[in-house]
Order: structure tokens, then C-alpha cells, then sequence
């Protein structure tokens, strides 16, 4: 049984169609030949428990680090790529108006998607110029010719049931709309979705040209592989955006669990998602400060805690109390490479501010002005993309951030490889 939380859905809208769509969404796709479980009844204001539905059981692999790496999987994996671009053809071919799905669904070009997703983060009121900096591109390279079909919006890793057969069930249609194909094809394709392996960029699995290929071989159309990279582009910098967006939740309540600002630090992730697409080129790293001579040293008193969460308290626990020691233990790192890292890191951050605004000496200026500056002059327009000053300083602060926020993010390597070796 899907159900409501609490029995009690939302107002329904065009872009929050509610669970009675969400199940017929599902028929729709079913019909159409795309793997979903079978809906057996949608509940009914008589049945006196909320909206929902009951469905068939299925079983299968969901989250996407197993369906990575699951040994189960490895016969299978290599044509999940493929399968996965027929699927997607599939739902993009339904007809809109004999299902009835024209009625509910909101319609969202590419540019109102971007904008309202600019907006959100505005919103916010931090500066990330790096966020604006994809807004900007974005805009400037809308697509062009789209037909519009239904879209699944988020058709990723971890949202595709699998077995040893191949895909068992596309799930999580709650933000289905009528808009650009190439979105799912692109979103698949993000690099927050790899889960580590970064070298097969459709969900960790599989290669681009077998995507492309399942999705012509029942399209019957080429794929617009200039909009899928847009479209690419734009899930970085979408989920970059919602992991702020998280950071906000912990900050306002009511979601106060340790979790929440542990995502908002992901955010930088994205961020170098999109510096490796838009603006790749050479980087310095920051040196580590040499800690004070306390005795303990501010890094030995967190490594010391991160240690007692996940030797002592993770293998005491289960579930979610054992999933949030990690986290802890992985918000402590960020802690300790913020402390030797962001003084070089901010200082070196302000030092390119002002040679791109030259402004110099005596000035009352500090960092927090000059990146405000450098957001609104991208938000305005008076500050050219293509500036080599300005992709210089953008690619540094972020490279170095996720340094401090998650150097084990596959991103991060592609980020500070030698030019001659980069790939995306």
C-alpha cells in the first residue's frame, strides 16, 4: 500500500498531482510496456484511511550503491544501460491525451524549470556564484526543437528496481510532468547518481552509447545529445541547489537531525559536477595549516570522537541509528578539514575577488561583499561567462571546497587530473 502520510494528502495541483495520478501514471506506463507493478484498487474517500493505492509486490535491488556493485547484478548490468533507454522511450511515447494524463500534469519548459529553480536558491539568500554561474549557461543554451512528452523526472539509480533479469520496476512518479524527453535521459547521466563509479556515467553501470542506442531502437527518433548535456548540466545544478535546500530544513526546523546539514555540505559536489562540465582546466590546491602544539590538538579531539562513533557506537547499532553515526562521524571529517584548509581557502578566495574586481589596498571590501558582488553582476548580467579570470576563480573556490566538504567525490579527481586526462 502507497498511502498518504498521516492519511492526509496535499492540495492538489498541476505540479503535485497527488497519489490517485501517481496511479494512474503507473497503469499508463504499465499499458505501455514499461516494467511497473500492477495496481490492484486506488483507495476511496469511503474507505475512510486517505489517498493511496494498493499495488503488487515486487522484489528486486533499489538502492542504487548495490545495484552498483551487487555480485547478483553482474550478468545483468552491463545491458542495464541499454534497457533503461528502451524503458524511457517508452513513457516518452505515451500518448498524453488518450490516457487522460494531459488533465493533470503540469507543463514545464526548460527555461521555467530552470528559473524556478534559479529562484529557489535565491530565495535562500547565500551566495554560491558557482550556482548562478550554471543558471546563467543554462539559460544561454536552452533547447531548441523540443517535442514535448511525458516525462518521469526523476528516472535515476535508485529509482529503477533491478534483478538478475533486467528491470523489474520503474518507481516514484510523484514528480512526473509534460516537458523536454532529454530531461530523463540527462538526469540519469548526473553524476550525484553514479554512486562512486564515476567512469560509467549512466547510473554507475553502464556507457552513454548503449542508452542512447535502447532509446532509438524503440524511439524511432535520434536522441538530441546536446540537450541531454543541458539537461545534464541542469540536474547538477538542480540537486545542487537541494542540498542547500536541506541545510535550510535544519536551520528552520522542523527536520533537526544530524542529517540534514550533512547534505547541505553536498551541495559542493554538484557545484564541481558542473565546473567539470562548463569550465574544466587546471587548479591549485590549498596546503593544510599546521595545527596549534595543544596537547590534544583540535584534530586529534575530533578524530577521537569520529572514532568512538563508528568502531563502538555503528557496531552497536542497526538501521537508522547505526546510518546517522556514520553520518556524524562524516560531518566530524568535514569539521577537521575546515579547520586545517579554510584559512588559506577563504584568504586565497578573497585574494582572486579582488584582483577580478581590482580592487585593491585600503578598500573596506571584504569577502562577503565581493561575493555578493560577483553573484548579483552574474545575476544582472554585467558579468561575462566567458571571462578566463572569472572561470579561473569559480574552479578554484569549488575545487577547494570539496576538499574540505568530500575529496573522496569522484568529481574532486576529475577535477584536479591533468588536463590531457580529463574525461567526462
Amino acid at each position: 500500500m502507497r498511502r498518504a502520510s498521516g492519511g492526509v494528502e496535499g492540495e492538489i495541483t498541476a505540479s503535485h498531482p497527488g497519489l490517485a495520478v501517481e496511479a494512474l501514471l503507473m497503469q499508463t506506463a504499465a499499458a505501455a510496456g514499461v516494467p511497473e507493478p500492477e495496481v490492484h484498487y486506488v483507495l476511496q474517500q469511503q474507505d475512510g484511511i486517505g489517498p493511496g493505492f494498493i499495488m503488487q509486490w515486487l522484489e528486486g535491488f533499489t538502492l542504487g550503491a548495490q545495484i552498483v556493485k551487487a555480485p547478483e547484478l553482474d550478468e545483468i548490468r552491463p545491458q542495464l544501460a541499454r534497457r533503461c533507454g528502451e524503458v524511457l522511450a517508452r513513457i516518452h511515447g505515451i500518448d498524453l491525451a488518450a490516457s487522460g494524463l494531459d488533465q493533470h500534469l503540469q507543463e514545464l519548459s526548460a527555461e521555467e524549470y530552470v528559473r524556478q529553480t534559479w529562484q529557489r536558491y535565491q530565495d535562500l539568500n547565500i551566495a554560491q556564484p558557482m550556482i548562478d554561474y550554471s543558471a546563467r549557461w543554462l539559460l544561454d543554451n536552452l533547447p531548441q526543437n523540443v517535442h514535448p512528452a511525458l516525462v518521469h523526472n526523476d528516472f535515476r539509480n535508485g529509482n529503477v528496481m533491478v534483478n538478475n533479469s533486467g528491470i523489474v520496476a520503474v518507481l516514484d512518479w510523484e514528480v512526473a510532468h509534460i516537458g523536454d524527453p532529454m530531461r530523463d535521459l540527462g538526469w540519469i547521466l548526473t553524476h550525484s547518481w553514479r554512486f562512486g563509479r564515476d567512469h560509467l556515467p549512466v547510473g554507475g553501470f553502464g556507457e552513454i552509447a548503449d542508452l542512447f542506442a535502447g532509446y532509438e531502437s524503440v524511439s524511432g527518433t535520434p536522441v538530441d545529445a546536446e540537450a541531454v548535456r543541458f539537461w545534464q548540466v541542469f540536474g547538477s545544478f538542480w540537486w545542487a541547489v537541494g542540498c542547500l535546500g536541506m541545510a535550510e530544513h535544519y536551520r528552520n526546523g522542523p527536520d533537526k537531525t544530524v542529517e540534514r546539514p550533512a547534505i547541505g555540505r553536498r551541495s559542493s559536489e554538484c557545484q564541481v559536477d558542473c565546473v567539470n562540465l562548463l569550465i574544466p582546466g587546471s587548479v591549485v590546491l590549498e596546503t593544510p595549516q599546521t595545527m596549534p602544539a595543544a596537547m590534544p590538538r583540535v584534530d586529534e579531539l575530533l578524530t577521537s570522537v569520529s572514532d568512538f562513533l563508528r568502531q563502538d557506537v555503528m557496531s552497536q547499532t542497526q538501521g537508522r541509528a547505526q546510518f546517522m553515526a556514520r553520518v556524524a562521524a562524516n560531518s566530524l571529517d568535514i569539521v577537521q578539514r575546515e579547520c586545517a584548509l579554510s584559512a588559506a581557502c577563504l584568504a586565497s578566495e578573497e585574494q582572486r575577488l579582488r584582483q577580478l574586481f581590482d580592487v585593491q589596498g585600503a578598500s573596506t571590501a571584504n569577502l562577503d561583499d565581493l561575493r555578493w558582488r560577483l553573484v548579483l553582476g552574474l545575476r544582472d548580467g554585467s558579468v561575462e561567462l566567458d571571462s578566463p579570470t572569472l572561470q579561473a576563480h569559480l574552479r578554484a573556490t569549488v575545487v577547494n571546497q570539496i576538499a574540505i566538504d568530500q575529496p573522496r567525490y569522484p568529481g574532486f579527481k576529475t577535477a584536479t587530473q591533468d588536463a590531457s586526462q580529463r574525461h567526462q
